[in-house]
């Protein structure tokens, strides 16, 4: 299969921002660390970062095993362990968007605990000021993870768009298979009143007729004598039963069909039939893509078939002909709505350290927002927590910030 020139374009536009963006962030400064300075940075016996200041070190740790994030603070002097309830200590966390949280301690076993969570994502720049043996210290680091920066440039260039986290109205909807059908009631046999010989037929399957139009004549079988038979409604010829010389005796002479309306015959088994109900809103679309038409359920057959499979109905203009008896066609049923007070887009999610995240928008600076999530109607999902509400977050093209974000992901101290 051959490519259009458009599209291999828009590939190589793709693979060639994505390798711009991830080259031209290397050297952001506040974002990405020097690999050498990585290496170089000090680790302390607890797998913390080590900060120092004359004599005394701290070392900063993370621990979420089993438990809510909480920060535990190792203390030294001259290398050397100092007793935690000798330390009086506090942490200011600064994140993007201005937000602070300031952490409190107290003194476990042979470190300092926080006695507030430590959110996600642990991006913040850190603040520290310790008294130990009535000397004051203060240290100040940045710890950055999930975040980056890209330029309007590369923005405009990479089609990435947003949108604010706010209320949603989320539809779920159940999808059902049917067929068009004619209605009933707007089906006519047109009969002879008087046994006879039809002698002329002015009609044929698929003629479009009036009400009174003149579809035949007939010759009375008794008098010799002709007589018109007239359309009773308005409608298109389904049926042409009899032709030219056939008796009227017993038999209609054609049938008329008003199409300009039209049942939606949907098969429903039990777990769709829980969910339904009389006045529903139904979309319904053909199968290959051309139309699509919008009702309500206006019928719940009471009982199920031999194959656990119960009809529901509704009813749709057809005054363009395009839902033809026979039809099959699928309809999305809203079966439920829910108001909820935040949401974002399905396609905005991405996941970063096994978590599901959105790239929050600061100015051209973008970093994770770990969400916690309810329900989804495939095109919103609701967020219970995670992210504030009004702030701006990536809805396309999010997997170049995730790609960038990577090369940092391991740097993330626990």
């Amino acid at each position: 299969m051959f490519l259009s020139k458009r599209k291999t374009k828009n590939i190589v536009l793709s693979f060639g921002l994505l390798v711009t963006l991830l080259l031209s962030h290397v050297g952001i400064a506040g974002d990405h660390h020097d690999d050498h300075q990585e290496e170089a940075e000090q680790k302390g016996a607890h797998g913390g970062k080590i900060v120092k200041q004359g004599d005394y070190a701290i070392e900063v740790t993370v621990f979420e095993r089993g438990i809510p994030p909480e920060m535990r603070i190792f203390v030294y002097q001259q290398g050397k362990l100092v007793d935690p309830k000798m330390v009086d200590l506090n942490i200011t966390l600064s994140r993007l968007g201005g937000k602070q949280d300031v952490l409190s301690f107290e003194s476990e076993k042979d470190y300092l605990v926080s006695q507030q969570v430590v959110v996600e994502p642990h991006s913040f720049e850190v603040a520290i000021e310790a008294k130990v043996n009535g000397k004051t210290l203060n240290w100040q680091y940045e710890n950055f993870e999930g975040r980056t920066e890209i330029s309007d440039r590369l923005l405009a260039l990479s089609e990435v768009k947003t949108a604010h986290v706010g209320p949603q109205t989320l539809r779920f909807t159940d999808t059902l298979f049917g067929i068009v059908s004619p209605i009933t009631s707007n089906i006519v046999n047109v009969n002879a009143p008087y046994q006879g010989i039809v002698k002329t037929l002015n009609v044929a399957i698929g003629d479009k007729v009036k009400k009174g139009q003149l579809l035949a004549v007939v010759t009375n079988s008794e008098t010799l004598q002709d007589y018109n038979i007239h359309s009773v409604s308005d409608g298109e010829v389904t049926q042409q039963i009899l032709n030219i010389g056939d008796s009227t005796k017993g038999s209609a002479i054609v049938q008329i069909t008003d199409l300009s309306q039209v049942w939606i015959d949907l098969s429903a088994f039990p777990k769709n039939i829980e969910k339904l109900s009389l006045g529903l809103p139904v979309s319904v679309s053909d199968n290959h893509g051309g139309e699509a038409a919008k009702s309500t359920i206006s019928y719940i057959a009471p009982m199920m078939t031999g194959g656990h499979i119960a009809r529901a109905r509704a009813v749709i203009n057809n005054e363009a002909g395009h839902w033809r008896p026979g039809m099959h066609i699928k309809a999305a049923i809203e079966t439920k709505q829910k108001p909820v007070v935040m949401a974002v887009k399905v396609d905005a999610l991405q996941t970063f350290r096994e978590m599901p995240v959105v790239f929050a928008k600061f100015g051209n600076t973008f970093e994770v927002r770990m969400l916690e999530l309810g329900e989804s109607d495939g095109e919103y999902i609701e967020v219970l927590g995670g992210i504030a509400a009004n702030t701006e977050y990536v809805t396309q093209n999010s997997f170049l910030m995730k790609a960038d974000v990577l090369k940092d992901a391991a740097k993330h101290d626990h």
